[in-house]
């Protein structure tokens, strides 16, 4: 295998080996297929014969898999560069065809919630891997919907909450930030200005974050009115017309997690609030500052960072994967084998990071903006953890290889933590120890307290906007939120009531954060094992990653031994940060 030596831009030559202008080929091969699923529609019935019910099942299947590949293809044409006019058309394109395909084929699933339990039943027990699926589809029989009614709802969101969504991300995405470092003006993205955010200088730190609520703060009025148009089209359909008990009730169900259990997870980080706290007033110590602004709690220790070129860390991460499973390694190596990485940081590029799997039959595509810090490596680590997660159920349908939300971050969170255990072994000097350390706890910090405090806020917000809010009394609900997360540990300027417009899973996912917090204390249970019994370990870790989408959360964590419904497992997680911060105290001489 080749190692890039550079940061390389991804290739969307194996979802179009022909090119763009043979899409029109896809387009016509959907359409065939759409057709066929309609010729089933005036047949089906509550004594539809086995037969014709399997080959309507696996007509849908395949139905799946080619609007994944026109999908999958228009989604990331448009991440390489959100600014390019023929990027943004063929998306639109695409979402208004996949649109009225869905209206089209949706009898199948509406009939199919309809069905008696018995019969219901019957199907489900020859439909062999879908099995689950068809379960997940009656799971949301008491929430759906009239035909016509649904066909309604799939129109309005296209070209109405989806809509605003773009709106936001092409806004977002064609911000630029001025910030003036060491002399020298830059003219950033926001990934090249959060970079700073890790900055040695308390004065570029501040900088940073007012210059980034500068930009957003010049847009905060359209930015907060687009917010409260989502919340309120999510509340209306949610609970208004499908009857949620609540608008969280939502995503909770599409997760296949009861409210209870969600409510746990939350309470569970706002008990532990104290062990943040706690870390900041250590980190402030450390500073040599009385308090830590918010400014400063991704402020590092040392002067300077270590830097690790792409070519140096994707060897490095390959080679953990290794030494944990060799299967792991040479899954995550086809990312690259494929080219399927894009790793550049540009203009216009979609911010952040992710891995996309189009179907069980493609290597995943990963999307990162590398900078060369250790953190990045540990995103790359992330990211290519989902990508060995979705190769590991490659087995299954395209309607179940996805793992749910509440899993979908555990090999992403295990790979970082493999990698980051390297990096503590590798040097015994108590200095990188200890920046080592502080980086898990500031990671933990923004993966499990802020992700779970984003989603109370959303809580929070949704049923203020369902009284009438103003964008200025949402704003005093964050700050509430924050001042709850940091007690009188961190300072909070003004500008921080506002951050919550900056937050992009608020618009384009809501409720979605809580699944970090999910995963991430989730893994931290999962690698306690690992570290007690590696060799046992191992294959019951990749059988739980191999189930994918086909099965309940709670019955394939319960198969790992671990039950979500009890605070006393959530709490553990914490149980184990609480242990790295106590070691972090030890190397640096305890304080007060």
């Amino acid at each position: 295998m080749t190692l890039p030596t550079v940061a390389t831009r991804w290739s969307l030559q194996d979802l179009l080996p022909e090119g763009v202008e043979h899409l029109e080929n896809n387009l016509d091969q959907i359409e065939a297929c759409v057709q066929k699923i309609e010729s089933y529609r005036p047949h089906i019935s509550t004594d539809l014969h086995q037969d014709v019910f399997l080959e309507l099942l696996h007509s849908m299947e395949s139905l799946r898999e080619l609007t994944a590949v026109v999908a999958g293809y228009a989604y990331l044409r448009y991440a390489e560069n959100t600014q390019d006019p023929a990027a943004l058309s063929l998306r639109d394109r695409i979402e208004q065809i996949l649109t009225e395909v869905d209206n089209r084929t949706m009898f199948f699933s509406l009939w199919f919630k309809s069905l008696p339990d018995v019969a219901a039943g019957q199907y489900i027990s020859i439909a062999g891997d879908l099995h689950y699926y068809l379960e997940s589809l009656r799971r949301f029989k008491p929430y759906t919907l009239s035909e016509p009614e649904e066909k309604i709802i799939n129109l309005k969101d296209v070209n109405g909450c989806e809509a605003l969504v773009k709106i936001y991300e092409i806004l977002t995405n064609g911000f630029t930030f001025n910030l003036e470092v060491d002399g020298e003006v830059k003219k950033l993205t926001r990934d090249g200005l959060t970079q700073y955010y890790h900055h040695p200088s308390a004065e570029v730190r501040a900088a940073t974050y007012k210059e980034l609520y500068r930009v957003y703060g010049e847009n905060k009025t359209v930015l907060a009115q687009i917010y409260s148009n989502l919340l309120r089209d999510w509340g209306s359909e949610g609970v208004g017309l499908r009857g949620y008990a609540s608008p969280i009730s939502m995503r909770n169900m599409g997760n296949n997690i009861p409210d209870m259990v969600v409510n746990t997870l939350f309470e569970v980080c706002r008990k532990n609030v104290g062990l943040f706290q706690r870390y900041f007033r250590l980190k402030a110590r450390l500073l040599g500052m009385d308090r830590l602004r918010r400014y400063d709690i991704y402020a590092p220790i040392a002067c300077s960072e270590k830097m690790l070129q792409l070519d140096i860390a994707i060897p490095l991460i390959l080679n953990c994967f290794h030494q944990f499973s060799p299967l792991v390694e040479q899954l995550a190596s086809q990312v690259l084998e494929r080219n399927h990485l894009d790793a550049q940081v540009r203009p216009g590029k979609l911010g952040g990071a992710f891995s996309y799997s189009v179907s069980p039959k493609f290597v995943p595509w990963v999307m990162a903006n590398y900078n060369g810090r250790i953190r990045d490596v540990t995103t790359l680590a992330h990211e290519f953890g989902h990508s060995v997660h979705a190769m590991l159920a490659s087995d299954h349908s395209i309607l179940t290889f996805h793992a749910p939300q509440p899993l979908a971050e555990t090999a992403s969170v295990f790979a970082e933590m493999l990698v980051t255990d390297r990096l503590l072994q590798e040097d015994s000097d108590p200095i990188v120890q200890r920046d080592l350390l502080m980086t898990i706890l500031d990671d933990a910090y923004a993966t499990v307290q802020r992700q779970a405090f984003i989603s109370i806020f959303e809580r929070d917000a949704h049923a203020k906007v369902a009284e009438g809010c103003t964008s200025e009394e949402l704003a005093r609900v964050y700050m509430q939120n924050l001042n709850e997360q940091f007690g009188d540990a961190i300072e909070l300027a003004d500008e921080f009531a506002w951050e919550w417009v900056t937050i992009p899973h608020i618009y384009n996912a809501p409720f979605y954060p809580y699944a970090y917090s999910f995963g991430q204390l989730l893994v931290l249970a999962l690698y306690q094992q690992y570290l007690v019994g590696r060799e046992a370990f191992v294959p019951r870790y990749i059988k739980l990653l191999s189930y994918g989408g086909s099965a309940e959360p709670k019955s394939i964590l319960a198969e790992a031994g671990l039950d979500i419904s009890s605070a006393e497992f959530w709490q553990g997680g914490f149980d184990i940060l609480q242990s790295k911060l106590e070691r972090l105290v030890q190397i640096t001489g305890g304080y007060q």
